[in-house]
């Protein structure tokens, strides 16, 4: 046994297993978040329940909890016997849904005083664009040609095919017309007002600029007038519903997003539903607050603010690191350096996003916005946080980690190579670009993996800096300079700790926060994926060199 121990075989196979462990456990969370979140999508039953006074019930049951008989008072009058003796009863949390006409979505009830439960096929899942889901009852239609009562289902499904396109026609002229004629009158009055504030503004300019806009105000008119009509067109069409109670409720079309009847659903329908809810997911802004609807702005925020870290962080990264190692000399300056770049790495995020706000957010966008775009103030350009300011926060924040990196590849070079190089003739910047960086290029990727894992899940730096609840508009669109630095964005993270902490309807919302931490770790994982990519192919193109 002490030969055993001496050997030091039972230090291997703890440290194994604690990585066995630890690999188990990291996939167990994210197996766990992932149902979470994607199970949210599945289209659950509907069930139909009578209470202990008489009244339907209708919803989809939410959660089963098991609670003491003793915490609730008057046990013994409203539950059986038996039951009491238990000591246990399962209590039920069902999705009512129709927010708007009960004040919540969710009610808990105990399971012993509710009866005959059902499934009914004929109750009906509507998602709205505002007011969370209905459940109840389709009764009628009325369209354009009069009130329907048969053959509901495919008049509304064609009805809907004819919003969608009618919402991408409202989509379409606010897009591409309205905001490219606001575009222009806002551009028209800043150089009105540069000229005006530079002394060459004259009488004649003056009137022109007056003419052409109430040109653009006669186009933007006329484009309200078409958005009215389409919208009355939308607004003209009502679904008649049914709610539990029994009361009849009016859906206007254009608040409709989808339907479907769980009860009748198929496993092939399931998942084809499952599906596109998870691309509506994907793919759409969203709503109510960021409780509903999908999370594209956070997605497109998120990607766009890791590729422009990443173009930031890595030159310097790299310069700063070649200059240490390969052309400064080992004294106590560069010593000096090399213990704060190691400490810059302990410091808390929120620190460094406090420094974003006050250097380049205060003092670098405020003098850019003095003398570039004076005409705009008192309203801020860069003076205010942004894309660019969150990205420049981030890379100063994941700076030490890719010198670190960076430099530690550069060790692992033989000298001879660098001997080799100079003994050709080869100059000492050629010597670096050459031959070090192609053969550090593994080290340097390494950095980049490990800069992105961290700027893609922070958010506190980012709060001060630059990232908000919600966006009016992406960072990139039709307008020059297409990339728009100076907007604000959205940020999954963010997201996530807006839906999770900040709505108030937080029992609706939290399967959305599983859902989008499952995106953001999924996000993560691709970014890295890419970068492992290219660091094994450039590993395999060096490997003879015995680097990394």
């Amino acid at each position: 046994m002490f030969k055993w121990f001496k050997s030091g075989a039972p230090w291997v196979w703890l440290t194994g297993g604690a990585v066995s462990i630890s690999l188990i456990s990291v996939l167990g969370l994210l197996l766990l978040i992932g149902w979470k979140g994607l199970a949210y999508f599945w289209p659950a039953p509907l069930y139909q329940w009578q209470d202990i006074n008489g009244e339907r019930l209708i919803g989809q049951v939410y959660s089963e909890t098991w609670v003491s008989t003793h915490t609730i008072p008057n046990a013994s009058d409203i539950l059986p016997t038996s039951v009491v003796e238990s000591g246990k009863v399962k209590r039920l949390s069902i999705k009512i849904a129709n927010r708007d006409l009960y004040g919540m979505d969710f009610l808990s009830v105990l399971k012993p005083e509710l009866y005959q439960q059902q499934t009914p096929a004929d109750l009906v899942v509507i998602e709205r664009t505002r007011g969370g889901n209905f459940f109840g009852e389709i009764t009628a239609f009325s369209t354009f040609d009069g009130v329907v009562v048969s053959n509901i289902r495919q008049r509304l499904d064609d009805a809907l095919i004819d919003a969608q396109q009618t919402r991408q026609d409202i989509d379409t002229i606010i897009e591409r017309r309205i905001r490219g004629l606001g575009h222009q009158l806002e551009s028209m009055r800043l150089k009105q007002r540069r000229e005006a504030l530079n002394g060459t503004l004259t009488e004649e300019a003056s009137a022109k600029y007056e003419q052409q806009k109430a040109i653009i105000q006669q186009q933007l008119a006329q484009h309200e007038l078409e958005l009215d009509e389409l919208r009355k067109i939308l607004n003209s069409q009502l679904l008649v519903v049914s709610d539990m109670k029994g009361d009849r409720v009016e859906i206007p079309l254009s608040r409709i997003v989808d339907f479907w009847y769980p009860n009748q659903m198929s496993m092939s329908e399931k998942l084809t539903h499952w599906g596109g809810q998870v691309w509506k997911f994907l793919s759409d802004e969203p709503r109510e607050s960021n409780s509903e609807g999908g999370v594209f702005p956070a997605i497109f925020g998120t990607v766009l603010l890791v590729l422009i870290m990443s173009v930031l962080v890595m030159p310097l990264g790299v310069i700063v690191a070649l200059y240490l190692h390969e052309y400064a000399e080992n004294n106590w300056l560069t010593r000096l350096i090399r213990v704060g770049v190691i400490n810059l790495a302990g410091v808390p995020s929120i620190v460094y996003g406090v420094f974003g706000l006050g250097f380049f957010v205060y003092t670098i966008g405020g003098s850019i916005d003095s003398l570039f775009y004076a005409e705009r103030l008192p309203a801020p350009t860069f003076g205010t946080p942004g894309l660019l300011w969150s990205a420049l926060t981030l890379a100063i924040l994941t700076l030490p980690v890719v010198i670190v990196t960076t430099e530690e590849g550069l060790n692992r070079i033989p000298i001879s190579a660098r001997h080799g190089s100079l003994a050709l003739g080869a100059t000492q910047f050629e010597t670096v670009w050459r031959i070090v960086l192609p053969m550090a290029s593994p080290a340097i990727i390494t950095g980049l993996i490990l800069a992105v894992a961290r700027a893609a899940g922070e958010v506190a730096p980012l709060m001060l800096v630059g990232v908000v609840k919600l966006a009016s508009s992406l960072p990139v669109d039709a307008q020059f300079p297409f990339l728009h630095l100076e907007r604000k964005f959205m940020h999954l993270g963010f997201h996530i700790y807006d839906i999770g902490f900040q709505t108030s309807n937080i029992e609706a919302a939290r399967p959305l926060v599983y859902a989008t931490s499952f995106l953001l770790v999924t996000v993560v994982v691709g970014l890295n994926l890419t970068a492992i990519a290219i660091r094994n192919n450039l590993r395999e193109k060096y490997r003879t060199l015995g680097q990394d």
